[in-house]
């Protein structure tokens, strides 16, 4: 027995804060579904008190419910690769990994290594980001990219002309992902760094894209908003549409204006401008 593995069902909008802080107390693979997620953390990590003290501060926050049990160490990237199929986003985006064959005719081909990082296009808040950057300019534009996951945004920046990205994570795993993608994508315009936007120096950009959730994003709109240019975009996904009234909220305190807003499975993204 070498690893332990903890399926917790709990709400979206906890998942990627939760996953940052199992991260904390050793937990290093993460698989996010429907109901929640399933961590990973190899069998001498693995801290029985932490992870209950974890699981009892979060039961106090939202509904959750977890069971932890031991597993036998195996390929992770090979079970990964069993449910990971191409995507395809207005016939203009194909996003794939190294073990699928190219298909001619698509203007930006993506290709990942499908490691446990969220964002893998597969998701509907990913998908809608990149369908809404299909809209937007790109050339020669200055864009952030908060809370990177696989860096396919930051990546897509790049292939839709972009002259200069920055994408930064919290997690370290997502972080070593992006630049593995980074490089099987040819991409030469992209810094990537470990951490979260209070660790980032302040400049200002063309176009800031945060895929996350509601709860971080209501926290951090008003850094977003200093590091946006005057009539800059900025991109949001990551929260539900029935939460669109309070991100709007929270946006029309730092001037911003919404341009657009999509949705598909009760997920939102929304395009907003600096005024």
């Amino acid at each position: 027995m070498n690893y332990f593995e903890a399926t917790i069902e709990v709400n979206a909008d906890f998942a990627e804060i939760l996953i940052a802080e199992l991260a904390e107390i050793g937990f290093d693979t993460f698989l996010e579904n429907d109901n929640g997620l399933q961590a990973y953390i190899t069998e001498e990590l693995f801290d029985d008190q932490a992870f209950k003290l974890l699981m009892e501060d979060y039961s106090t926050k939202t509904s959750l419910f977890y069971s932890i049990k031991g597993i036998e160490k195996q390929n992770w990237n090979a079970e990964w690769e069993k449910s990971f199929d191409p995507i395809e986003v207005n016939d203009q985006i194909r996003v794939r990994a190294t073990f699928h064959e190219a298909k001619e005719g698509v203007p930006y081909e993506i290709i990942i290594t499908p490691k446990m990082s969220f964002g893998t296009g597969h998701h509907e808040t990913t998908a809608q980001v990149m369908q809404l950057q299909l809209e937007v300019d790109h050339q020669k534009k200055k864009v952030l990219d908060v809370g990177t996951g696989t860096g396919i945004l930051a990546i897509l920046a790049e292939k839709l002309g972009a002259g200069s990205i920055r994408a930064f994570d919290i997690d370290e795993w997502s972080v070593e992902n992006t630049l593995e993608n980074i490089e099987l994508n040819n991409c030469y315009n992209i810094s990537v760094g470990q951490g979260t936007i209070k660790d980032e120096t302040k400049e200002e950009y063309d176009i800031v894209i945060a895929n996350i959730n509601r709860n971080i994003l209501l926290e951090e709109l008003s850094i977003y908003s200093t590091f946006l240019k005057k009539g800059g975009i900025l991109m949001l996904s990551g929260f539900y549409e029935k939460d669109g009234p309070d991100i709007e909220a929270e946006c029309n305190n730092y001037s911003l204006k919404k341009v657009k807003l999509i949705s598909k499975k009760d997920w939102a993204a929304v395009v907003y401008t600096k005024q």
